[in-house]
């Protein structure tokens, strides 16, 4: 099926430059997400790592993890992987290179063959990022880091990057933003962008509405301003944090503004394991606790 579909892109973003459809046309035509195979659907896993990060995302056999946690929480994503026998990732997605993001990829790293990595820097000086690296290359993979606008299947799914500034010297700014079309659904990963960053990704013109969005920076008030969230417009919003952490996430004025948008909110810190099935045109949540 993907097979299928890069041709389909290639043709189509040919056609479309020869007869002066113009380069932004094609791009725009490559991002119409693929019509859906007969039975797919699409489950994201929001691993209860506390005050931290990971999501894990199966579509149609096919795989990609966003996050994983801190260094601490290596046996924990190691645990889920194995528990779902998901020893060969198709996607590994660090969306910044903070300690609660990269910290447990090595964990999976350990457990499961990644065949792309994402990340918005190759280098950077702690511990966590440099073990990620080293596990990296121990399996021959290099970090990608990818440009605004790229896209790719997984599955049925589309996934598109929304944001990745790689040389902000502020690491939550850096964060990859991801965007995931599934039929008439669609998920919205957020990382630890903060409203500056959600700005310039209404600016661009993307459309940024999602059946479900991962709210960011743990529910900091830093993060999920009004125009966002109005413009994402999301019937479900799950946040990854921790009970009872010392930032005291998730913060108010953010908890106020789902509320008042009418979306129906989970946090792992209440449910545990978080996990939302799709079959395109609708979705249900299953939580541990």
């Amino acid at each position: 099926m993907d097979a299928i579909w890069e041709i389909i892109q290639t043709i189509v973003l040919f056609f479309l430059l020869l007869f002066g459809g113009g380069e932004d046309t094609a791009q725009q035509a490559l991002v119409t997400p693929p019509p859906l195979s007969e039975g797919s659907y699409i489950q994201v896993h929001y691993i209860d790592v506390g005050q931290a990060d990971a999501a894990l995302v199966i579509c149609d056999g096919e795989s990609m993890l966003i996050d994983g946690g801190n260094v601490g929480d290596s046996d924990v994503i190691y645990t889920y992987l194995d528990k779902l026998s998901m020893d060969e990732l198709d996607y590994m997605v660090c969306t910044h290179a903070h300690e609660d993001h990269v910290g447990g990829l090595s964990g999976a790293l350990t457990y499961a063959a990644v065949e792309t990595a994402f990340c918005p820097v190759t280098d950077y000086d702690s511990k966590a990022f440099t073990n990620f690296k080293t596990n990296l290359a121990n399996q021959g993979v290099d970090i990608t880091v990818p440009d605004v606008g790229d896209s790719f299947t997984l599955g049925s799914a589309l996934v598109t990057v929304l944001s990745c500034d790689s040389e902000n010297e502020d690491p939550n700014a850096t964060s990859i933003v991801l965007r995931i079309d599934h039929g008439e659904t669609s998920f919205l990963f957020t990382g630890d962008a903060e409203q500056q960053t959600e700005q310039e990704i209404l600016d661009a013109g993307f459309d940024v509405s999602a059946t479900v969005l991962k709210v960011g920076h743990h529910g900091s008030s830093t993060s999920t301003g009004y125009q966002w969230l109005y413009e994402v417009d999301p019937d479900y919003a799950v946040i990854s944090v921790g009970k009872g952490n010392s930032y005291g996430h998730p913060h108010e004025e953010v908890l106020s503004r789902l509320s008042d948008a009418g979306v129906t909110v989970y946090r792992t810190d209440q449910r545990g394991d978080i996990v939302c099935t799709g079959n395109g045109t609708t979705v249900s949540f299953a939580t541990a606790k």
